[in-house]
């Protein structure tokens, strides 16, 4: 089936149907891996820092203070909001293809260039543009994929894409453990190296993304319907090639009117005024787990290099279980959030993971725990967090218009982590530095009150998007509405 039809400025499509129809083939998984490695990066990137940071500290040529390095992490992400708010703005109005190459390039010669950093000031500039490709990469790819995924697994899918972050932390966390080795390499030079390579391993990502169309979503509901019917034609010749007829729609065709850019005036109006409650309940989610990833990733081998004696060299070790469980939350509770439903499973993993943070951080505050013991605590806490972090994305990526989608989260993504994201190291650099656990335990409990406010936010203003498709969930800005029907 190929239905496209056009009445004036008026076409009717049944992509999206269409779309959510197909079976599980490899073209799902060529956009999981060409797109999806953006977390995995993003984990790459911010587990170095962490598990560098001693070796940062100790560097010859840097030696930069906790509370320096805690700034480091927040020019990352003050990179990482202006990235994401500027490609964010111009993946919605030139398309998600375009920026995948722009994004990642951006990353590429950034990370490189952390290599060569010669004091603080340089080391934070380059963190700060690399943050800024990956920020960008946040709202093109998470657009992209929830717009080609089938509806029925988009949860799943989203969240263990979003959860491959924790892949790219515990390839961090191994890498650190050889290039921190005086017996393998020079740390001065192993450190360095370390930024280098990863920013290298983009190519492949380049070559990858060259088989990725662009989103027929995003065609449709910018008056190139033809172009997007071609594109969903295209992808069903190859999928019936390897599993046979296609089944029937399950929904019928969309009518859509052809309109110019999402202003950010209509972006505004729709967020404070049409959609206020998700937009509350967007920034409160996102803005409540930065807070208590950043805060607490970015630091953490601080804490187990000065109130547990851990040898900077040795803080892969430590990091690397900590990652697996963060990697296992969303890949296990994953399709739950499909079946059993977002509000129920966004509300248990908030709220589990906020009130073992509070247990842990008093154990901590006691000195009851030994650095593998608040490993294990950690290993527990995120892999309930995890999941909860992810859902974050995927509910801002679903409460809004195809239109807009894109600087949605960009505004979420950089709103939550302009609030928990950019104060949590910093915060949390200063209080380590200060040396008292009781301190330490005051930032634990801050951030375990942020897991559990979002909890009881989810609950009292969530939505079920479970199976539903995109357009369902939030209409298209330029959907045409039957006779007497009106659109929300």
């Amino acid at each position: 089936m190929d239905r496209q039809t056009a009445v004036g400025d008026v076409f009717e499509t049944d992509v999206p149907a269409r779309l959510d129809r197909l079976p599980w083939d490899r073209f799902h998984w060529l956009i999981i891996a060409a797109l999806g490695i953006t977390w995995t990066l993003d984990g790459l990137e911010v587990t170095l820092v962490g598990s560098l940071a001693g070796a940062i500290n100790e560097s010859p040529s840097l030696a930069l203070s906790a509370t320096q390095v805690g700034l480091s992490a927040s020019a990352y992400l003050i990179g990482a909001v202006i990235g994401a708010i500027g490609f964010g703005w111009l993946t919605d109005r030139w398309g998600r293809r375009k920026l995948f190459f722009i994004t990642v390039g951006l990353y590429m010669a950034a990370s490189i260039a952390t290599g060569f950093s010669w004091d603080f000031w340089s080391f934070a500039l380059f963190r700060a543009l690399t943050g800024a490709g990956i920020g960008g990469e946040y709202a093109a790819v998470n657009s992209a994929i929830q717009e080609m995924i089938p509806a029925r697994k988009r949860g799943t899918v989203d969240l263990a894409v979003n959860g491959t972050f924790w892949a790219g932390a515990a390839l961090g966390a191994a890498s650190a453990l050889v290039v921190l080795d005086p017996a393998v390499v020079d740390p001065e030079i192993g450190w360095r190296a370390a930024f280098i390579v990863g920013g290298v391993l983009s190519i492949v990502i380049m070559f990858l993304r060259n088989w990725v169309p662009e989103s027929p979503r995003w065609l449709m509901t910018h008056g190139r319907g033809e172009e997007a019917s071609r594109i969903v034609h295209e992808i069903e010749q190859r999928v019936e090639a390897r599993h046979g007829p296609l089944p029937p729609l399950e929904y019928g065709p969309v009518k859509l009117r052809r309109r110019g850019h999402t202003s950010l005036r209509d972006v505004f109006d729709i967020m404070l005024h049409r959609q206020r409650r998700r937009t509350v309940l967007g920034i409160t989610l996102m803005a409540c787990q930065a807070f208590c990833y950043n805060a607490i990733f970015f630091t953490y081998a601080l804490v187990l290099t000065k109130f547990y004696g851990v040898p900077s060299g040795q803080v892969g070790w430590y990091l690397l279980p900590f990652a697996l469980g963060n990697l296992a939350g969303p890949l296990l509770l994953g399709p739950l959030f499909d079946s059993v439903g977002r509000k129920v499973m966004i509300t248990l993993t908030y709220a589990t993971a906020g009130i073992l943070m509070a247990i842990s951080g008093y154990a901590f505050q006691q000195g009851w725990l030994s650095a593998w013991e608040q490993t294990l605590a950690w290993t527990v806490i995120f892999f309930f967090a995890s999941p909860a972090a992810s859902a974050a994305y995927l509910t801002v990526g679903e409460s809004f218009p195809l239109e807009m989608r894109a600087i949605a989260i960009a505004l979420f993504y950089a709103f939550g982590t302009a609030i928990g994201g950019v104060a949590g190291p910093t915060l949390f650099g200063w209080l380590i530095e200060g040396g008292q656990r009781t301190d330490i335990f005051w930032g634990f409990l801050l951030a375990a009150f942020l897991m559990l406010l979002a909890a009881a936010t989810e609950w009292k203003l969530g939505f079920a998007a479970e199976r539903k498709s995109l357009e369902e969930v939030s209409a298209p800005l330029s959907l045409e509405p039957a006779d007497g029907q009106k659109v929300s």
